[in-house]
């Protein structure tokens, strides 16, 4: 049984219970585990080399090797202790055609180098995404494919009100609307194929449920072990919403040609 994000049980900063925690359950992030739900499918295909851009802990770039064993998976971001933090990972699940770079995703050294680029909520961290854009289309291949996820302008808080997303430290605009993410996207380079929101209702409260626990902030650990294997199932049971507007944007595009 494929338990996402198992292997963050090496990270060495784990304690010998969350160590057997994560063994048991999988990474215990939901927010984290709905969007793994929703970007790894739509990976689907053949490919040689895959970005995973802004790659943070390198959870991403985990089930991009595993669904993806015979293409080499490369995992970027600018904070160096988390790139050597993911390489120590990595080795030590045996993953031998992942890999973590230092870089920062506006200004990437790689042209032409990758047939699929991921990027998971990192274009709601930086000022100027439409340069980040340019960037992830520089680094792919000619008709290469970039899928792209980032937090949604609203979401349902406390259970049905439609307000605009959280405050998060580090965030320099809540989220996007479909048409914005799209309309960014072809600035940058890209033919979009697909578009969609992520996050329908079960899957948001799940979420909400999270946060309220949490604060987003390893509050409550112990309240929030519990209430995880739960929040997992009701997520899991709106899995397969098609939400006319959400807490999430995915879409899927082409590198048009230069």
């Amino acid at each position: 049984m494929n338990l996402p994000g198992r292997e963050l049980a090496y990270d060495p900063d784990c304690s010998t219970l969350e160590r057997l925690y994560v063994r048991a359950l999988g990474a215990p992030i939901n927010g984290l585990r709905i969007r793994l739900a929703h970007v790894i499918p739509a990976t689907r295909g053949d490919y040689r080399r895959i970005l995973d851009a802004g790659c943070g802990g390198g959870a991403f770039s985990i089930e991009l090797a595993k669904a993806h064993p015979g293409a080499e998976v490369v995992g970027v971001d600018l904070d160096e202790s988390l790139v050597i933090k993911a390489n120590r990972i990595a080795k030590t699940a045996g993953l031998g055609n992942l890999r973590f770079e230092t870089a920062d995703v506006t200004a990437l050294r790689f042209r032409g180098e990758f047939d699929l680029v991921v990027s998971v909520d990192n274009l709601e961290h930086i000022e100027d995404e439409v340069a980040a854009i340019r960037s992830l289309h520089a680094a792919l291949m000619p008709r290469g494919r970039l899928v792209v996820h980032v937090p949604g302008y609203y979401r349902r808080w406390p259970v049905l009100k439609k307000s605009v997303n959280f405050d998060v430290p580090g965030h320099v605009r809540p989220g996007y609307l479909l048409e914005d993410l799209t309309e960014k996207l072809a600035q940058g380079g890209f033919e979009v194929e697909s578009a969609r929101y992520t996050f329908g209702f079960l899957e948001n409260l799940s979420n909400n449920i999270s946060y309220a626990i949490t604060g987003a902030d390893k509050r409550n650990k112990m309240l929030y072990a519990f209430a995880f294997p739960f929040l997992q199932i009701i997520a899991h049971i709106g899995s397969g919403a098609k939400p006319t507007w959400g807490a999430g944007v995915l879409v899927t595009a082409m590198a048009a040609d230069a």
